[in-house]
């Protein structure tokens, strides 16, 4: 992992970013990612039903190019959901519109929404600027810099992660050096439930050749330990993006199973997701649960996600209080497999619960403490087996309802 660099930037596309007038704040708005040649593609998507129009395109334009991308073009300001047909039109419109200006098929533009829900999309006025934009796109790293910037909605940071890594190149021969680099968005309204398997969306980009039904497989497998591990409220949004581009311009095709890649594409997604969580609406505190000693590994995401969406842990969190039994109660509630005889909680280092009770040794004050930080873990062994789980989350503020109360208006 390395801070933002030229020669982190994977070779084979292009960036920039415009304003086109959808955000109050008057900042950049609108940005693209073109693939000098139509990239293999993989992606997931949000399992709310409720869906934006933007991910219905998507999907119908990824199985009429075979996965193959040209053009992303992301808005934010406008989420371009449950806004009917005239939603669907708009997207459409701005596939269009990119096709014409790339000299591509409409199928092959990918087009993402993050911002306020049921408003309709003033898709003119991104067609308006579209042209210039496309003419301003290039490879530097300060173009990717812009289109990092111009997707944030609530966000207070920008998220990006880099990878650079040797692989062995799927037809034999030396070893190469490929590049991944990943940009996203996310604060609020975030609990990815992303299938196969304010919003969250990222892009992934590699400059490594990968046939499309390779490349999701490889996603996937990224998505269920970093994106399908982080919550900050609970609430799944209906434009929940991952997208992962392969342009091929390194010249080193990778075939199913490679290591070296899927390691580092998976350190590249979980550093994204940490960040997202970090940057949580509100969050005084950032937690890292380490669930483990469950019947499989699905009942340690049940106890996990049961803690995390708890309302009553999240404002004990915010308020540094060590009450550890209402974990045990959400663990109770969770679904798993238990025996309440043996749950063990410790944080950080610090015996709190042993065999379903208060750890002899338990300092309360010590306790206290420890969770004071701004950053934490918790850990519970609940003794039943070899599942596991770790998971990212937050606590719950007065803040997080001041930005949420008004956040439309």
């Amino acid at each position: 992992m390395s801070d933002l660099s030229p020669i982190l930037v994977p070779r084979g596309f292009r960036f920039g970013a415009t304003k086109a007038g959808l955000k109050a704040s008057g900042r950049t708005d609108f940005a693209l990612i073109a693939a000098d040649v139509p990239a293999s593609a993989a992606a997931a998507f949000t399992s709310n039903r409720v869906i934006a129009a933007p991910l219905i395109v998507d999907k119908e334009n990824l199985a009429a190019s075979g996965a193959k991308v040209r053009v992303v073009a992301i808005n934010a300001g406008n989420a371009n959901c449950a806004a009917g047909q005239a939603g669907l039109s708009a997207a459409r419109a701005t596939c269009s519109a990119a096709a014409d200006i790339f000299g591509c098929n409409p199928h092959q533009v990918f087009p993402s929404s993050t911002g306020v829900i049921g408003v309709p999309l003033p898709v003119e006025k991104l067609v308006a600027v579209m042209p210039a934009l496309a003419a301003s796109l290039g490879p530097e790293a300060d173009r990717f810099h812009e289109v990092a910037e111009a997707i944030l909605t609530t966000d207070t940071a920008e998220k990006t992660a880099f990878a650079r890594v040797e692989v062995a190149p799927a037809g034999g021969g030396p070893a190469g050096e490929v590049l991944i680099a990943a940009l996203g968005k996310g604060s609020g309204m975030i609990h990815p439930q992303l299938v196969p398997h304010a919003t969250m969306l990222v892009y992934v980009l590699t400059d490594a050749a990968v046939e499309p039904a390779v490349l999701q497989t490889y996603l996937n497998s990224a998505i269920e330990v970093s994106f399908n591990r982080i919550s900050v409220d609970g609430d799944t949004s209906t434009n929940d993006t991952v997208l992962l581009l392969a342009s091929g311009a390194s010249g080193l095709e990778i075939g199913p199973g490679n290591q070296a890649f899927q390691a580092a594409l998976t350190q590249v997604c979980t550093s994204l997701a940490r960040q997202v969580v970090a940057d949580g609406e509100g969050l005084s505190h950032v937690v890292e649960l380490r669930i483990e000693g469950t019947a499989n590994d699905a009942d340690a995401l049940r106890v996990a996600k049961a803690i995390a969406h708890s309302p009553l842990v999240k404002t004990a969190w915010a308020g540094c209080d060590p009450n550890w039994g209402r974990l045990a109660a959400a663990i109770g509630y969770s679904g798993a497999q238990i025996d309440p005889d043996r749950i063990d909680i410790t944080f950080g280092s610090l015996p709190i619960c042993r065999d379903g009770g208060r750890a002899p040794d338990y300092d309360e004050a010590a306790a206290h403490a420890y969770i004071s930080q701004e950053e934490f873990s918790i850990s519970i062994d609940l003794h039943q087996g070899s599942g596991s789980c770790t998971f990212w989350t937050t606590d719950l503020t007065h803040e997080y309802i001041h930005i949420n109360a008004d956040y439309s208006t």
